[in-house]
């Protein structure tokens, strides 16, 4: 089956890292740019991250910058977001998504809209 599957997340003090990482099956990620969005009760759902299929366009949003790196592991199928330096406005569902549908050659790209298969999500919580 194709499926994104999100694992990584946890409970972390304010300060700490986690390493979050996006596995695919049932496709391969190369050609496909992924992104990251978050979540949190009551909040908006975010992009805070994207890295281009090629990998030599990346995005972060301005709140993560210098803190979150993306990154993309082809032989293992999977893209990793390190997230240092937490705060806990970082607590949320952290998601990846990528684009499966319409034309092909917008898939390895980052825009801001047409991310239609995503991950169940894991959680990140920021607290002492």
């Amino acid at each position: 089956q194709v499926q994104l599957e999100e694992s990584g997340g946890g409970l972390v003090q304010p300060g700490g890292s986690l390493r979050l990482s996006c596995a695919a099956s049932g496709f391969t990620l190369d050609y496909h740019a992924i992104a990251w969005f978050r979540q949190a009760p009551g909040r908006e759902r975010e992009r805070v991250s994207c890295i281009s299929g090629s990998g030599d366009t990346i995005y972060y949003v301005d709140s993560v910058k210098g803190r979150f790196t993306i990154s993309r592991d082809n032989a293992k199928n999977t893209v990793l977001l390190q997230i240092n330096d937490l705060r806990p406005e970082d607590t949320a569902v952290y998601t990846c998504a990528t684009r499966t549908s319409g034309e092909s050659w917008n898939w390895p790209l980052c825009l801001n809209e047409g991310f239609n298969y995503w991950g169940q999500g894991t959680q990140v919580t920021v607290s002492s």
